[in-house]
């Protein structure tokens, strides 16, 4: 059994950890929080114009927007990785990397990788090629920085460099659970609507609507997947410093009952040596 100094020593080092755990589950809860409520902003905008897209595009054959264009032959596909910015978070980022990697080896053509986050450079980058990394988005995403990924994907896609885009990332199920998936970014195909608008009259003309829905649904879809991102990393880093805190405590508690036992014993020796110190001085004068 450890004596009491170094009893001492870990449980002052237990409680040392367990102040960090406890600040960064403060601080992710707080990031949790913002990062939330700007996705619940962008969800009714990219519905919106997702549905308002559908509605316009409904029965037209030729919707004559490069960014919707189903091309018939698709030779060269884009990943586009939604990663975190840093580890102690579990296993999202591992998670997310295996499940890329599972999607790249099924993959029977050319592919391009694209890597939002800076967590893992040293990891991925010399097993993977990386066609560009944006490391500078931060724990929550603005609109500027979604906007500058987008424009970068679509002139990728415009050029031919693409011919589909795919984003993979940590779809947010609840707190406690978020699950690798992926999603294909363009050519953009929004769900059919209902009924097109064939009594309305488009200002300045139809094309230029429709250039301008398929703007901003792509624009909001990729916003709206960097928040959800987010939101899932801040969760997953949420639980992790949860956890990390309740296994401390909980070591902390064995620590002192082993402490206490320690001291115990500590005094009972003492009793006894004391006990038998009296007893041979009493002999020796008797």
């Amino acid at each position: 059994m450890a004596n009491t100094r170094e009893l001492k020593a870990r449980i002052a080092s237990a409680e040392g950890i367990l102040q960090i755990t406890k600040s960064m589950k403060m601080v992710s809860a707080s990031k949790l929080r913002r990062v939330q409520a700007a996705w619940n902003r962008m969800e009714p905008m990219r519905e919106g114009s997702r549905r308002l897209l559908s509605q316009v595009l409904a029965g037209m054959e030729a919707p004559g927007e490069p960014l919707l264009e189903d091309r018939p032959e698709k030779k060269r596909a884009c990943y586009v990785l939604l990663e975190g910015n840093r580890g102690l978070c579990g296993v999202y980022n591992t998670a997310l990397l295996k499940y890329l990697e599972d999607c790249l080896q099924r993959e029977d053509r050319d592919w391009s990788l694209v890597v939002c986050g800076s967590w893992g450079q040293d990891v991925i980058e010399p097993a993977l090629p990386v066609l560009r990394r944006f490391a500078a988005f931060g724990d929550v995403p603005t609109a500027a920085e979604a906007e500058e990924l987008t424009d970068f994907l679509r002139r990728l896609y415009v050029s031919g460099e693409a011919d589909e885009i795919f984003f993979v990332y940590q779809r947010y199920d609840s707190f406690l659970k978020q699950t690798p998936c992926h999603t294909r970014f363009l050519p953009a195909q929004p769900a059919e609507g209902s009924a097109g608008l064939t009594d309305w009259i488009f200002e300045p003309d139809k094309q230029s609507l429709i250039r301008m829905l398929t703007e901003l649904y792509v624009g909001s879809m990729a916003y709206g997947l960097l928040l959800e991102a987010r939101t899932g990393e801040h969760a997953a880093r949420m639980a992790s410093m949860t956890a990390a805190a309740d296994n401390t405590q909980e070591l902390i508690a064995k620590l002192t009952l082993s402490l206490n036992h320690a001291r115990q014993a500590a005094i009972t020796t003492e009793i006894s040596e004391i006990a038998g110190g009296a007893e041979a001085l009493n002999g020796s004068r008797t």
